[in-house]
């Protein structure tokens, strides 16, 4: 697989990452539903072994528990790839979801991911939300001064807005963005995805298939029996109308896939990775099937016949 320098980073990383939000499994509050271990060892180590070099995580994926499958899929391996993880969501013994981006949280934060992962030095470490707002600059002040003590490598953030990432900058260069963006969520591309261009500010995008809504496996009836503790059951574009218009654009992405004998989901992948903005996107697989209908992407790209067909269909139903 070919690779991409991250923003102003050594990191050489492949054109789609492996994500593991959804192998923490259910039992919390934004959990995929229940999630067997096995599968997802199998699921992470299938993307290794096909090429893929970087592995995205969360210490709140699974209160932790997706961080512990990662380090468990990577025994005995004989290279690592790359770890990214985040700090800002923390929780209690209850399992009930907090916000800090208070100094000693972020490192009681970075000591327990260190821990979980088993490893001395985290390739890339994100705020996940800005959240508290208020304390941003003393969270990203921590990370700058992690970075400085060889906890972390690289420091990047997730989910900000230019004007936040304005006020982490004047503070230390920020490597990396992670944003939401696919073809159903295409906010980022007014403003955020310029700006990262214009400052070196590599781009990692999160849910490029809309978590799993475009992968051509989604149907009217396979959503209404998601079960309770999948958060997707309460999301608008799994919900009406939202939802017969994402799985008519399947419908085009399939047509567009057919041809060339890509899934769905590795079209939708690869419109991401079309923006010269974007640097990888990171891709979930909950087991190893799931990994092969996608690894496709990071080679795949769409020509311009294609990307007016897309285009065409998205002026058409907004």
């Amino acid at each position: 697989m070919k690779t991409k320098q991250l923003g102003n980073s050594e990191l050489q990383i492949t054109p789609i990452g492996f994500g593991a939000w959804a192998i923490g499994g259910g039992d919390w509050a934004f959990g995929w539903g229940a999630q067997d271990d096995q599968q997802s060892i199998a699921a992470i180590n299938r993307a290794l072994d096909l090429g893929v070099n970087w592995i995205d995580t969360a210490a709140i994926y699974g209160l932790g528990h997706s961080e512990e499958v990662v380090a468990q899929a990577l025994k005995g391996r004989a290279e690592r790839p790359y770890i990214f993880t985040k700090c800002s969501m923390i929780w209690n013994e209850k399992g009930e979801i907090g916000r800090s981006l208070k100094a000693d949280s972020v490192r009681r934060e970075v000591e327990a991911s260190l821990r979980r992962l088993n490893i001395e030095t985290i390739d890339l470490y994100q705020i996940h939300w800005p959240n508290p707002d208020a304390e941003l600059e003393e969270g990203w002040k921590t990370l700058s001064q992690l970075k400085d003590e060889g906890k972390v490598r690289y420091i990047g953030v997730s989910n900000f807005n230019v004007e936040q990432l304005k006020r982490a900058q004047e503070i230390a260069p920020i490597t990396s963005l992670q944003p939401p963006y696919s073809l159903g969520k295409r906010d980022v591309e007014k403003d955020i995805l310029p700006f990262c261009k214009e400052n070196n500010i590599g781009v990692i995008v999160y849910s490029p298939m809309q978590s799993g809504l475009l992968t051509g496996a989604m149907t009217h009836e396979r959503v209404a029996n998601l079960p309770d503790d999948d958060w997707r059951k309460n999301s608008s574009e799994f919900q009406e109308p939202r939802l017969s218009r994402n799985l008519k654009l399947v419908e085009v992405l399939q047509h567009i896939g057919q041809q060339h004998g890509r899934s769905p989901g590795e079209v939708a992948i690869a419109w991401t990775l079309n923006n010269p903005a974007v640097t990888a996107a990171i891709v979930g697989g909950r087991n190893s099937k799931q990994v092969e209908g996608i690894i496709g992407a990071s080679e795949f790209r769409l020509n311009e016949q294609e990307l007016n067909q897309i285009q065409t269909f998205l002026h058409e139903n907004p």
